[in-house]
């Protein structure tokens, strides 16, 4: 009997996991927009983030579809709206947390165990999406500083920390768009140990003349290099570029 259920059990992951994998070979042509569903999440379980929450709305996510429109035009995308964001549905449990310093067993435990909550926890759309994020709030009365976010281009999910308060917006939409990369491929660009960019890859305009300071942020470099040992996070995308590379690994420059 165990041995039927270990079977069934098999089967059903590698049914998700085929599923997925269609849904990743679709799109990275950009002849059609990938469709991004947004989820909250109450993760301090606060009465003010719960308000927030429920004052959210499609339109407030607008700015990330503005931002990769005109990123994606300047890379020579023809696309006019190359990812739309919906917002949808709350959903009251978390998703599992991404262990620390994890083997590579742990790391894919985890990542089934994340697909699992996915499809169990994710309500049901009209029109299935193509990037499912889930976005943890935090009472920034209690967080000055968010934890690591964590985005799988396998399933095309995001478990993204964000601040539950209007003050924080611009700089949520900059996390969110960074997570949204990560699912279509795109990697971190900035050093692990020290957070800072790296040259030349993490930088928005690596050709400057003068290296210091940037102007803009490489959106998956994270931060505007200012000095060689020093960046600050962009206030809102308006200080964020797509660079080359990053261009390259979601096919917007073949």
């Amino acid at each position: 009997m165990w041995k039927a259920v270990r079977i069934g059990v098999l089967l059903f992951i590698l049914a998700i996991v085929a599923q997925q994998a269609l849904l990743e070979r679709a799109g990275l042509d950009w002849e059609r927009a990938f469709r991004v569903v947004v989820y909250p999440v109450n993760v301090d379980r606060d009465a003010g983030v719960g308000g927030f929450i429920q004052s959210l709305q499609t339109t407030d996510f607008a700015p990330v579809e503005a931002f990769l429109a005109e990123e994606a035009a300047r890379h020579g995308v023809e696309l006019a709206r190359p990812v739309e964001v919906l917002l949808g549905a709350e959903v009251t449990d978390i998703p599992p947390e991404p262990p620390k310093e994890a083997s590579a067993v742990q790391a894919a435990w985890w990542s089934l165990r994340f697909r699992y909550f996915a499809w169990a926890h994710g309500p049901e759309e009209r029109i299935r999406p193509h990037i499912r994020l889930f976005l943890l709030f935090h009472d920034p009365r209690k967080h000055g500083v968010l934890g690591h976010s964590t985005a799988l281009s396998k399933g095309r999910l995001g478990r993204v920390n964000q601040f539950g308060g209007r003050e924080q917006q611009e700089q949520n939409m900059v996390i969110l768009t960074h997570e949204l990369l990560h699912t279509l491929g795109a990697t971190d660009k900035y050093d692990l140990g020290t957070t800072l960019p790296m040259y030349p890859d993490g930088f928005a305009e690596p050709d400057k003349m003068l290296r210091y300071p940037q102007q803009f942020a490489e959106l998956m470099g994270g931060r505007v290099p200012l000095a060689e040992d020093r960046a600050e996070i962009p206030a809102s995308l308006r200080e964020v570029l797509v660079g080359e590379k990053t261009a390259r690994e979601i096919g917007w420059i073949r």
